[in-house]
């Protein structure tokens, strides 16, 4: 971490040190400026033909798996033909049943002709320059047949029996493998209602097989068993041998187990090279909250023994409540990063490859928890609005930018347009964008279903998720669309990020939200089990009520990123970029160590905060950082045994920096008030004429100057007014769709119109271009306009030709109604000489009409909610040569040096989705299926399918355009 302490915000006597280091090097200054330019140059060469490491991936599901050579052969070459850099191989559920008639065979899991197979597949990967990655099991969360019991996820188990009337001794619950009884409280109630405030810790040592003997003169009306127990979750979504419990992570042995049983029989198959990584989905383990030896290493750590406490993390027991769980939730961090974060990174450098993580989620990971991963990934919420609030995809950016690693990855369309095949390549675009908002600049496609050829179309599916395959009857656009992917991933690779706001992450708080349920659900359902009596709020202390996770009522809460989530205020991430700043997540323990590297700091109403952790941050502000607490500044020390002695010089620090006379830190009350904090004291690096809260912008640092990828999230058109931040000399408009750059005349102020779920490439440098460049259309002032919308042929698949009266969808046919495929639009045009000189020549499919979000009759998941005039990809061709493809805003191509004068022939292929087949299809039964593997997934939204309008809509017209002098 070393590397970081030269970004903390250096102090004013430092100054005089910097002036001469700068005198030193200005002898340099030719030497750098011939740096720069060369850098520049490199930088332009590499954005207009990235390189192939900047390409997608995808996740490639192996249903069963039952999978042949022939095909997965198949199947990656047709990714590399797609501009698919790579694959992360991942076993699930089956999708069928075996049957020696067809000779269709699921493999189960580890088998050797699994691993044959896995072992084919990165031959055949290498073979084809594709990167492979590996999920470190099958299914999610971890686990399998190789996990008894006694290494399952652990939960803390509570239980309330009365003694009868009379009685000196109490039933001891019953205990089954994997459980062991920790203590027992009296308490006043008579059920799991009963109020904490008075429970009283009874010894268990004289306890026999059935019963616990009461204290002499005891006159509780129950007693309040504390068991270390098991959730019983097994593993979702497995394939066919890898049933079984999901593992501790807790548990060293446990996850021991798992690196030797799977692990190191997965890496079998790569003999002579490992995959590039070995890949951890993200932590969903319900529940899990406990492990076998806790209270030694609670003692261990915090100082204290936690048996007289455990009915703190239950229900209310007075002021101490909140600071015992918060010693708790910490001790539970402590355990995932070292037992699981910190074992599963050192098993994969064991084997020469490397560790890629989803840090999120239930065991409670924090962001600094990431510094146990080699390749840092996040994931994309079902969310149009993610990138303005809390998510896991900045959650993850802010990571990589925290440790230095120059490429973040995030799972991308995991809920894309459901249900599967619906979505398109402006849907993916759409979610992208978002993405790169955020940070990231490796895009992980969820995903691939590897899908037999012989099956009816569209072929397997996950049960949830994008499909991205070649059964896409439009897949012969993915080679343009991964490529402009490839270039925004690419050039968001370069320089730094240069984020000037870090949003500080209220960990202490959090951990003072866990909580767990009195007594665990009837149903031991870790998913879906019903809601249990018992506390489930934050009714005492200063932290607020943790609604986040849909099951906490009945698993309880021990998620950081779930609980911050639920306290950071949802316009608080917007109020930030709204004033014009990037920001990045940053996490206290992060600042204990180094600093912050950034100008600004947001501190949003933090309670509890751990005494080191404020001082530098006090030390930071000194130095000239700027310290914005919002709401409330902190107060409390973080867990029990820091209460008295640090609380105290807490509370002084906050008197200092937010209340005394010359006070370095600003206190605000709210967003609006934050806004105007962040304007007053820091510098934006974007200033708005007019708000838009609806585009966003990434900023890189660059050696010659600044980069910023900006992006219209909305369904309309938005004007963009604004000044960057930087001192160049030069400004140009790079185009990620052709790697192309123009020149900007006014690069001190930008006014540009961007098209619906659009983007583009600032970059602002003293270097001079060195590309052909072609001319900037104005966006009025157009020359000429021709009406081609009629006297079109059209051949949909095998069909006869027909000739159109008029341009509609192919659903106005009946017998079109459930077509899924291509159509071929053949016309005529006739040009005259003078129209060639007119100006750049466009082929416009039409306008696009916006989609109100109640049309929808459903939840909105992301997508682009966007009427085309293209249903749903065109490739065009004139006189024979191909032009390009239309598949996003403003659907026009430029087809200026095609045409010639005289008769040109057009031909524009268009393909729709494959929904409209699945619409016509009987849904397959599961039945026999779910008889044999049980009911491992239920497909989704797939209960109201519907045609879709497929095809040319119109007008279509031909027109030239003015350009910029």
């Amino acid at each position: 971490m070393k590397h970081l302490l030269s970004r903390i915000p250096y102090s004013r006597s430092l100054k005089f040190s910097v002036l001469l280091l700068a005198a030193a090097f200005s002898s340099m200054t030719p030497f750098i400026a011939l740096s720069q330019a060369t850098e520049a140059s490199a930088l332009r060469q590499g954005f207009r033909t990235p390189p192939a490491d900047a390409r997608i991936m995808m996740r490639w599901w192996w249903f069963g798996p039952a999978v042949t050579k022939p095909e997965i052969t198949h199947e990656l070459e047709q990714m590399k033909a797609e501009g698919i850099g790579g694959v992360e191989i991942a076993d699930l559920y089956a999708l069928e049943l075996d049957d020696p008639g067809t000779g269709f065979h699921n493999q189960p899991f580890l088998s050797d002709e699994h691993i044959a197979m896995l072992k084919f597949a990165g031959e055949e990967a290498r073979r084809l320059g594709l990167r492979v990655d590996v999920t470190l099991g099958s299914g999610w969360p971890f686990g399998g047949p190789h996990i008894p019991i006694t290494q399952n996820a652990g939960v803390l188990r509570s239980e309330v029996i009365a003694p009868k009337e009379g009685e000196t001794s109490v039933l001891l619950p019953s205990l089954t493998a994997g459980e062991k009884l920790i203590a027992a409280f009296t308490v006043s109630g008579q059920d799991s209602t009963s109020s904490l405030a008075g429970a009283t810790q009874i010894p268990i040592e004289g306890a026999t097989q059935t019963r616990l003997p009461l204290p002499t003169g005891t006159a509780a009306k129950s007693v309040l068993f504390f068991i270390s127990s098991r959730t019983g979750m097994v593993v979702k979504r497995p394939s066919v041998g890898a049933e079984g419990f999901v593992l501790d992570h807790y548990d060293s042995v446990a996850v021991a187990n798992h690196l030797h049983t799977v692990g190191d029989r997965l890496l079998q198959a790569f003999p002579d090279q490992p995959p590039y990584a070995v890949f951890s989905d993200s932590l969903e383990v319900a529940g899990s909250n406990w492990t076998g030896d806790f209270l030694v290493e609670f003692k261990k750590r915090r100082g204290y023994d936690l048996t007289p406490h455990l009915p703190s993390l239950i229900g209310d027991t007075g002021a101490d409540t909140f600071a015992v769980r918060h010693d708790w939730g910490k001790t539970l961090t402590e355990l995932i990063d070292e037992r699981y974060m910190a074992e599963v990174q050192r098993w994969a450098h064991s084997h020469n490859t490397q560790f890629r993580s989803q840090t999120y989620g239930n065991p409670p990971v924090t962001i600094a928890s990431y510094r146990f991963a080699d390749l840092i990934e996040g994931e994309g919420a079902a969310n149009p609005m993610m990138w303005r609030s809390f998510s896991w995809t900045r959650w993850a950016a802010s990571a990589g930018h925290i440790y230095d690693k120059p490429v973040v990855s995030s799972e991308t369309w995991t809920w894309l347009h459901s249900p599967s095949f619906r979505a398109v390549p402006l849907d993916m675009k759409a979610e992208a964008d978002m993405h790169f908002l955020q940070g990231i600049n490796q895009l992980i496609g969820h995903g691939w279903p590897y899908s037999p050829e012989n099956l009816v179309e569209p072929g397997q599916r996950m049960y949830a998720a994008a499909s991205f395959n070649a059964h896409n009857p439009w897949s012969f656009a993915m080679p343009e669309v991964a490529t402009y992917l490839q270039r925004v991933s690419y050039i968001l690779r370069q320089g730094k990020p240069a984020a000037n706001v870090a949003l500080y992450m209220p960990n202490d708080d959090a951990w003072a939200s866990f909580n767990a349920v009195r007594e665990l659900p009837s149903s031991a359902n870790p998913i879906t089990g019903p809601s249990a009596p018992g506390l489930n709020t934050n009714s005492v202390g200063s932290t607020p009520p943790n609604p986040y996770l849909a099951n906490a009522a009945a698993w309880g809460n021990v998620s950081i990123d779930g609980s911050i989530k639920a306290m950071l205020d949802k316009d608080l991430v917007g109020t930030i970029l709204d004033a014009g700043f990037s920001l990045d997540f940053i996490d206290p323990s992060v600042i204990s160590r180094v600093g912050s590297r950034y100008p600004v700091l947001v501190v949003p109403n933090v309670s509890r905060i751990d005494l080191s952790t404020y001082r530098v941050i006090e030390s930071y502000a000194k130095a000239g950082g700027i310290v914005i607490a919002v709401g409330k500044a902190p107060s409390l020390a973080s867990g029990l045994t820091e209460a008295a002695q640090d609380s105290p010089e807490i509370q002084a620090i906050t008197q200092r920096l937010f209340q005394d006379l010359n006070h370095l830190g600003h206190l605000v009350q709210n967003d609006a008030d934050l806004r105007t904090a962040l304007l007053q004291f820091g510098k934006p690096e974007v200033n708005y004429d007019t708000q838009q809260s609806s585009v966003g912008f990434m900023h890189r640092k660059l050696p010659d100057g600044d980069l910023y990828f900006v992006a219209n999230t909305s369904n309309v058109p938005q004007l963009l007014k604004a000044s960057f931040a930087h001192s160049s000399k030069k400004a140009e408009w790079w185009d990620p769709f052709t790697g192309e750059n123009a020149a900007i005349k006014d690069g001190d102020h930008i006014t540009e119109m961007i098209e619906p779920y659009g983007s583009r490439l600032l970059y602002f440098s003293n270097s001079a271009a060195t590309f052909v460049t072609s001319p900037k259309a104005k966006s009025e002032g157009r020359r000429m306009q021709m009406d081609i919308s009629t006297g079109w042929k059209l051949t949909i698949g095998n069909r006869a030709p027909i000739q159109l009266a008029r341009l509609g969808s192919w659903t106005d046919s009946p017998e079109l109604s459930y077509f899924s495929g291509t159509g071929l639009y053949e016309k005529e045009i006739i040009l005259d000489k003078a129209v060639l000189t007119s100006g750049p020549i466009y082929l416009d499919f039409g306008p696009t009409k916006p989609i109100e979000v109640a049309a929808t009759g459903r939840v909105v998941r992301t997508q682009a909610l966007l009427e085309a005039p293209v249903r749903d990809v065109a490739e065009v061709s004139l006189n024979g040569t191909k032009v390009g493809t239309v598949w996003c805003p403003p659907y026009r191509i430029d087809v200026s040096k095609y045409l010639h004068a005289g008769s040109n022939s057009l031909s524009v292929k268009v393909a729709n989705t494959a929904i409209n087949e699945l619409s016509g299809e009987t849904q397959p039964s599961l039945r026999l299926l779910r008889a044999l593997h049980g009911n491992t997934f239920q497909p989704q939204d797939m209960d109201d399918l519907k045609p879709l309008s497929s095809g040319l809509l119109g007008p279509i017209s031909l027109h030239s355009e003015a350009t910029e002098p």
